[in-house]
């Protein structure tokens, strides 16, 4: 191996992490044998979603598992700031572009909504397999991207319901089984793309709320609507959450924009650490 040469990386669920008897199994020894032809003797790297990253040597490969030793072992906290996307379902595979990007860009979670307006309304079987389709894009992406905290993918909800079950989660002590942990420091800062006239820039919204708390959001809400917006009645919804409306400027924006859109913003703004300045 050149010291050029990238190697591929592999998911292991948590629950079968053991880092001192690293496997593949299932899809990934389809993609490590089959699709990449890897050997004996080949190195690779292996996460599992919660910061964890080991750097193995093959060590067996059969048709239903490739056995790996481990060679470095490292963990990468999370990033500083913890961002959830709630976002309204568009048609076609665009959310599939929507959940690789929001991994990409450092998302924490990703909750699709079933708007009113959007022409995709699932039943209970359907959003069950639509969650895991999108479970697995989600892993994808973190595989080619380096992203080593893995974000959980919400079963698809109505915009109430999302609003009831993350109030319920709130009030929980239960743990978060996947997906990187929320920051408890400070409130969480909720945010909703509108085309409403009394919408403010996203920028203004992070001042206010780093005067108020003389700190920068470490938890942030983000909701995109569908095509055409959130209908009044979700809009008064989110803002009774607290949800501040915001402008995505001047021209209208496809969905898969506008959530690239914020989340490329509030990355650029929240998850980098901060400098002091050295000018007076």
């Amino acid at each position: 191996m050149t010291k050029f040469e990238i190697m591929h990386r592999f998911y292991i669920v948590p629950e079968n992490w053991n880092a001192d008897a690293l496997v593949l199994r299932e899809s990934e020894v389809h993609h490590a044998r089959d699709v990449l032809r890897l050997e004996a003797g080949e190195r690779v790297v292996v996460f599992n979603g919660r910061g964890h990253e080991i750097t193995a040597e093959i060590t067996k490969v059969t048709r239903e598992e490739i056995q790996l030793r481990k060679l470095h072992e490292g963990r990468v906290p999370p990033l500083r700031c913890q961002i959830r996307l709630a976002q309204a379902i568009p048609k076609g595979k665009n959310m599939d572009l929507i959940v690789q990007k929001a991994v990409e860009l450092g998302a924490a979670e990703i909750a699709p909504i079933m708007s009113d307006r959007a022409i995709v309304h699932l039943q209970d079987k359907e959003a069950a397999q639509k969650q895991a389709k999108w479970q697995q894009v989600a892993i994808e992406a973190a595989k080619q991207c380096g992203q080593n905290w893995l974000p959980r993918v919400q079963i698809p909800r109505k915009l109430a319901e999302f609003f009831d079950v993350g109030a319920a989660a709130s009030a929980s002590s239960v743990v978060r089984a996947t997906g990187p942990p929320l920051h408890q420091a400070g409130p969480e800062l909720r945010l909703i793309g509108s085309l409403q006239s009394d919408a403010v820039h996203l920028t203004t919204v992070l001042a206010e709320y780093e005067r108020e708390h003389q700190a920068r959001p470490t938890n942030v809400l983000m909701c995109i609507g569908p095509e055409g917006d959130f209908t009044p009645a979700e809009l008064n919804l989110a803002r009774s959450h607290g949800c501040r409306p915001i402008t995505l400027g001047p021209i209208i924006l496809r969905v898969e924009t506008a959530a690239i859109y914020c989340l490329s913003i509030l990355s650029y703004e929240l998850l980098a650490e901060v400098k002091a300045s050295s000018v007076p």
